[in-house]
């Protein structure tokens, strides 16, 4: 649910980037649950009731990739480097 200049800045290993005015639940994979992330957790609030509403198993990100850079968990940029959360 990140913008697209918070996503290049960094995000968490393996993340797919949907920004929330793109998603269409139709195109996010049902057969595991899902965890929404943007940069405070409220966007991707937004995006996970869009989710459930659509049958997804969907969860929010308590305070987005800024509780997850604050927990010391990993930050990287597409090409693999260290990144940061903007």
């Amino acid at each position: 649910m990140r913008e697209t200049d918070e996503w290049a800045a960094g995000h968490a290993p393996g993340a797919r980037h949907v920004p929330l005015g793109d998603l269409d639940p139709d195109t996010i994979p049902d057969d595991r649950p899902v965890i929404a992330v943007c940069r405070s957790g409220r966007r991707s609030a937004a995006a996970t009731a869009q989710l459930r509403a659509a049958g997804l198993d969907a969860s929010n990100l308590t305070g987005g990739m800024t509780a997850w850079a604050r927990a010391g968990l990993p930050v990287r940029t597409d090409d693999g480097r260290d990144g940061t959360v903007a």
